[in-house]
């Protein structure tokens, strides 16, 4: 005698019942809509006194750029930063999360300093768990006891240790700049200059990157966050200095008809 089925409340957290009904809907030939192509270049690197990340500034939407000096790299602890590219909404979602769960972390343990794979921990659990519906590609860097430490988070969990990094679409550029002239060893100001390089690498060879390049470097006890250190692309020009646009076409003459006299000629024509 089979056993009645028992009614189990249903679970929190993501929902994939929009996923199972969009594959329904394609088995039926029903067209989806495209994905959105997003743009982004973020980079870091591990130099002889720390870590250094770096993001353009360039926030898209389809082929609108609906912000030109937005910030990238997110604050997670007082030692480590995070750089995010994909959709904006889901990584300052996720940063902040764990944010939070890092402090609350430093409360429970008497102020003692976050590590950065604690940090990695919590980031890719929760993002396989949503099995990159959370679509959030993470650079990760911070110094604690340790050491130095970069990562990167893909959208679906998984996650490299590397001495440098790049992700978003602007990243095959900024990785052709590493692989060129990385080295262990850099100084602070050379590898300032790698990571601006290979930003500026992204901003000129990727539609998605554009505007300014923000560096964050991260040192045993200290941090600096460069808030657009380098401006590769200045305007050319300001409507509050004035400047007019030349004329495309002559005006040859202009006329006014007072709206009286139309009224009046209309009623002489019914009449």
């Amino acid at each position: 005698m089979a056993q009645a089925a028992v009614e189990v409340p249903p679970k929190g957290g993501f929902s994939f019942d929009l996923c199972r009904r969009n594959d329904m809907l394609s088995k039926k030939g029903v067209p989806l809509p495209s994905f959105r192509k997003t743009g982004t270049t973020i980079v870091g690197l591990i130099f002889q006194d720390g870590v250094i990340l770096g993001a353009d500034t360039r926030a898209t939407e389809g082929p609108i750029v609906c912000d030109k000096n937005c910030e990238k790299i997110h604050y997670m602890a007082p030692n480590i930063y995070c750089c995010g590219a994909g959709t904006a909404a889901d990584t300052e979602a996720v940063t902040d999360m764990v944010n939070s769960q890092l402090q609350l972390h430093r409360y429970h343990t008497g102020g003692r300093e976050s590590r950065v794979v604690t940090a990695l921990t919590l980031l890719k659990s929760h993002l396989f768990n949503y099995q990159g519906h959370v679509q959030a590609a993470l650079v990760l860097g911070g110094v604690d006891v340790t050491g130095p430490h970069l990562h990167t988070i893909y959208p679906h969990g998984s996650t490299d240790s590397l001495p440098f990094a790049t992700m978003g679409s602007g990243s095959l550029a900024a990785m052709a700049v590493f692989e060129s002239k990385y080295h262990e060893g850099l100084t602070r100001e050379e590898g300032i200059n790698l990571v601006c390089e290979a930003i500026c690498s992204g901003i000129f060879n990727d539609l998605g990157s554009g505007s300014n390049v923000d560096i964050c470097v991260i040192t045993k006890g200290h941090k600096e966050y460069l808030r657009n250190h380098h401006m590769p692309n200045p305007r050319t020009y300001f409507r509050s200095q004035g400047f007019s646009f030349p004329k495309k076409t002559e005006v040859l003459f202009t006329k006014v008809t007072p709206l009286k006299e139309m009224v009046e000629g209309g009623d002489a024509m019914e009449e």
